[in-house]
């Protein structure tokens, strides 16, 4: 089994209301198996909802109360975010998963890369929330930038 963002298998759970359907994504979840997440859903935030990034550092600094998630319109939704991380680490723990699928840039599953707080779609390294949350307990992180490695990674 293998986590993977709800958005990605064509929920309309993004801040738009909208979705990121990826094929790819959704036929290696046919094949392994996968359990859908939507962490700021399950931090409790709506859809539709306004956009939100990492100001001041990245996931792991949210997680360690140096950062905040901001929405645009100047909102802190740092609680949310870091509740939904939780509830993702929960059901990863809960089905035995080490494998993750999550959205890029994301700032709550972007992994390795990150919109930089400006909202104005300039990126910086660094992971989002809850897939800072997911690597500190051992979970591998891919995003669907990636496929390639992961098919290489996953036995199917």
């Amino acid at each position: 089994m293998i986590l993977v963002s709800a958005c990605l298998l064509g929920v309309n759970c993004k801040y738009s209301g909208k979705n990121n359907e990826n094929l790819e994504v959704i036929q290696l979840i046919k094949k392994k198996g996968g359990i859908p997440v939507c962490p700021e859903q399950l931090g409790g935030l709506t859809t539709p909802r306004l956009p939100a990034e990492i100001k001041g550092g990245e996931g792991m600094d949210v997680l360690c109360d140096s950062a905040k998630v901001i929405q645009k319109d100047g909102v802190e939704v740092t609680e949310a975010f870091v509740k939904g991380a939780k509830e993702t680490l929960k059901i990863a723990e809960d089905f035995e998963v080490n494998q993750a699928i999550l959205k890029a840039r994301s700032p709550s599953c972007g992994m390795g890369q990150i919109y930089d707080g400006s909202f104005s779609g300039v990126s910086i390294k660094g992971d989002g929330v809850t897939a800072a949350l997911l690597k500190s307990k051992n979970i591998t992180v891919y995003t669907e930038e990636n496929i390639a490695k992961i098919l290489q990674s996953i036995d199917i």
